[in-house]
């Protein structure tokens, strides 16, 4: 069987760890597993997985605090897993960079569907009209080659996945309104729920990132009960 993909899950239970690990492969996954950490780092340099399943709580360095460290360093794909209910983990969760999430217990059937979902994404992240190499708004251009952005000042700064998928949306659709709702659709893959405030998280992350200030924002404004309106040019490059 052709391999799906190359999976890291990392958790200090060693039954979880063992159940997913078999659960995967049985479904053509190459499964490799780390119970920290340490070990999750070992890991990644030794052989680069395509998505890591991280689990929130870990002994040492706790999974929000490695999720941001990965981030930082590069743009692989990260499920958190949780065994809290509170909303504001997940949240934090995705602001650490998170691509999706799962509360603990889970079913792993559960668990298979969102790891096809987010490397269905990030293998087939969403192609700029007009096949652009670049594109150039406010001060920044966006590398869609390369998946980066430059300031003014020709500083590369690493996007996550889901933060190139967001920022592609409102490109490819300047000055229109986007809600929530296809906001979610376009950047996370996935149908909006009840209360989920995740894009509105990611809005703002992204926001922070062009240092586009929250409460009077210029590059991407809140439309009131509309959802978000990229409120900038957007100039093609090398189309």
């Amino acid at each position: 069987m052709e391999s799906q993909g190359h999976i890291l899950v990392v958790d200090d239970d060693a039954e979880i760890r063992s159940l997913v690990a078999e659960y995967l492969s049985s479904h053509g996954y190459r499964v490799s597993t780390a119970r920290d950490g340490v070990q999750m780092r070992n890991a990644i340099k030794a052989d680069s997985p395509d998505l890591v399943v991280l689990d929130l709580m870990l002994p040492g360095e706790d999974g929000l605090s490695l999720c941001r460290d990965l981030r930082a360093r590069s743009s692989l794909p990260v499920i958190m897993l949780t065994a809290r209910r509170d909303e504001i983990d997940r949240i934090i969760g995705i602001e650490m960079g998170a691509d999706d999430y799962l509360g603990k217990p889970f079913n792993p059937r559960e668990l298979l569907a969102r790891i096809k979902s987010v490397l269905r994404r990030t293998r087939a992240l969403p192609a700029v009209q007009g096949d652009a190499r670049r594109l150039r708004f406010a001060g920044w251009t966006l590398d869609c080659v390369a998946r980066h952005l430059i300031d003014a000042e020709g500083v590369v700064v690493p996007l996550s996945g889901a933060q190139y998928r967001l920022l592609t949306a409102f490109l490819n659709h300047p000055d229109r309104v986007l809600d929530r709702d296809r906001l979610v659709d376009l950047a996370l893959g996935r149908e909006a729920t009840p209360f989920d405030r995740s894009i509105d998280v990611q809005v703002s992350r992204l926001r922070q990132l062009l240092g586009d200030n929250g409460r009077e924002p210029r590059i991407i404004k809140t439309v009131r009960n509309g959802g978000y309106v990229l409120a900038t040019a957007v100039e093609r490059l090398d189309a």
